[in-house]
């Protein structure tokens, strides 16, 4: 998978000695300028926008983003903890499943509670009632597969065979439908306007008979809105259309869009060594501080890395460095990567576009230590350490 993230932006003049290695940095002017091209999208299309906290949930810049969104998308009852305790606006919880135990607080801290299947809305109909009768305000929801694949890679794509995430559109019944009053939909990944266009017109033959009933949709995320190159007027223009066609609220779900090339993970080389190629060892982990690149998988820009050459047989000729990290995982690979100089032991370098999902994903396997948190803001200079993790957090989490 070939990332369309990548531009270094003001940390090409990013001193990475400045801060802790491995360490995360987040500018906070570049999230700034993030959200003010969704807030302008926002605001010409005449829709509502909430920022996804499985993508990127950095609480510390909570006050930012509630200067210019409408709130925040949870996946759960943590994350809706986190949200009613540091996020302004509008929370809509969504879960492919919940439990009983979960449901009756969600209920209390959401506006909107969106279900992955019409069984656990009426499974849990009595839990809902309750909750309506203790006073809470919210509203039910539910996640449709359109059954329209726009995926490049099918384990980050909803509408995969046999995917469990959204009720099957072409199931859906009336009866179903009973106390619903919005449908949320997620079909993208890092994509551009087409796909979601594509995707609204195979749905909305499948929805058009509830569409009165219907208060709201939520197209989800996946949307790379804050690319250079994505096309916001024509996304505009589609997300107006609809509205006006449909009668509804229309609402997205950007998570990546937020932090996009807002944040670098500065690593170490900690060791050189000749397999057939250079190899170096970092204090960056692919496995447990970028756990996508496994998954994925997908290579992330290198800050300063130079192009590929057409052959790289030695090391001498300025040849491609494998970069892994410390853990004992075989598969505990970033990827190769020819720096202007070295690598030598000692030198620190920085992986692009690091912000959103490595962040929120990272573990301690291995006992591998974790990426301390620095915000930074490009415009003033300003830099601070938000966070730094010890043994104690790695201890703790074990029994």
């Amino acid at each position: 998978m070939e990332t369309r993230a990548g531009d270094p932006g003001a940390f090409a003049h990013f001193d990475l000695s400045r801060v802790d290695s491995p360490a995360f940095v987040v500018d906070a002017a570049k999230l700034r300028a993030n959200l003010t091209v969704l807030a302008d999208v926002r605001d010409r299309a005449g829709i509502k926008v909430l920022a996804a906290l499985k993508a990127f949930s950095m609480w510390k810049v909570a006050p930012i983003v509630g200067e210019y969104l409408d709130g925040v998308c949870t996946s759960g009852l943590w994350e809706a903890l986190l949200a009613a305790e540091h996020y302004q606006g509008e929370i809509a919880t969504y879960c492919a499943a919940y439990k009983a135990e979960d449901l009756p607080e969600i209920c209390r801290l959401s506006d909107h509670v969106i279900f992955n299947s019409p069984d656990q809305i009426a499974r849990f109909a009595p839990l809902i009632e309750q909750a309506r009768q203790r006073g809470d305000a919210f509203d039910i929801g539910l996640r449709i597969n359109p059954l329209h694949a726009e995926g490049e890679v099918p384990k980050y794509d909803p509408c995969a065979p046999h995917s469990r995430l959204g009720f099957p559109v072409d199931q859906l019944t009336d009866s179903q439908m009973a106390g619903v009053t919005g449908l949320h939909f997620h079909t993208l990944c890092e994509q551009d306007f087409e796909p979601l266009e594509r995707t609204w017109q195979a749905l909305l033959p499948r929805i058009a008979r509830f569409l009165p009933q219907l208060e709201w949709l939520n197209f989800g995320g996946g949307h790379h809105i804050t690319r250079a190159d994505y096309q916001r007027d024509q996304l505009v223009d589609f997300l107006k259309a609809v509205k006006a066609q449909t009668g509804c609220e229309i609402y997205l779900e950007p998570g990546e869009a937020v932090a996009l090339d807002a944040g670098i993970l500065v690593g170490t080389v900690l060791d050189r060594h000749w397999n057939g190629m250079p190899i170096g060892i970092t204090d960056i982990s692919a496995t447990c501080h970028m756990p996508d690149v496994i998954e994925a998988p997908y290579r992330p820009a290198m800050l300063g890395e130079l192009p590929p050459l057409d052959t790289e047989t030695d090391e001498g000729a300025g040849g491609a460095v494998r970069l892994g990290g410390p853990s004992c995982l075989a598969g505990d690979v970033i990827g190769d990567y020819r720096f202007a100089s070295g690598p030598e032991v000692g030198q620190r370098f920085a992986f692009l576009d690091q912000a959103h999902y490595s962040m929120v994903k990272t573990t301690t396997f291995n006992g591998v230590p974790l990426p301390s948190i620095w915000l930074w803001d490009s415009a003033t200079d300003e830099l601070a350490c938000v966070r730094r993790f010890g043994y104690e957090d790695f201890r703790n989490r074990l029994s």
